[in-house]
């Protein structure tokens, strides 16, 4: 990069320099890279997002929950009392009719015959209950 200096020979000819000078060179990859820098887009990441305005709605409700066991002989208990099927039928309608159905979990025990669990499904599709559900299936795989 500095000058070369001759040998001290006699010869007033300069020697050939073999080695190229890259000062130049790394000036004008420097000038095009700044370049290359300017002249790209800015790119934006931006997700437009509808953000709501004003309150927020109010925190959901815990729904109302009804449990409907069936015992082994057939016994149907609304919540913990043993009812009778016209008393059944009345509790479904008035669960029916409220302004906000609560989920009715019907719980059967494991030996209870097929037919009285589905009496009390149809009852409550009779009487239009539609949040209903069956609880502790757990207990029939084996």
């Amino acid at each position: 990069m500095g000058m070369q200096l001759g040998s001290g020979g006699a010869s007033a000819d300069p020697e050939v320099m073999i080695e190229m000078n890259m000062t130049p060179l790394i000036d004008v990859m420097l000038v095009l890279i700044i370049m290359l820098i300017i002249t790209i887009p800015i790119q934006n990441h931006a997700i437009n997002l509808n953000m709501p305005t004003g309150p927020s709605p109010p925190p959901p409700v815990e729904p109302i929950v009804v449990n409907i066991d069936v015992d082994f002989d057939g016994t149907v208990l609304w919540d913990g009392v043993a009812v009778n099927p016209g008393e059944l039928d009345a509790k479904l309608q008035a669960a029916a009719s409220a302004a906000v159905q609560p989920e009715v979990h019907l719980r059967p025990v494991a030996v209870v015959p097929y037919k009285s669990v589905a009496a009390v499904m149809a009852a409550a599709q009779r009487k239009g209950v539609t949040k209903i559900g069956m609880v502790g299936n757990e207990q029939f795989l084996k």
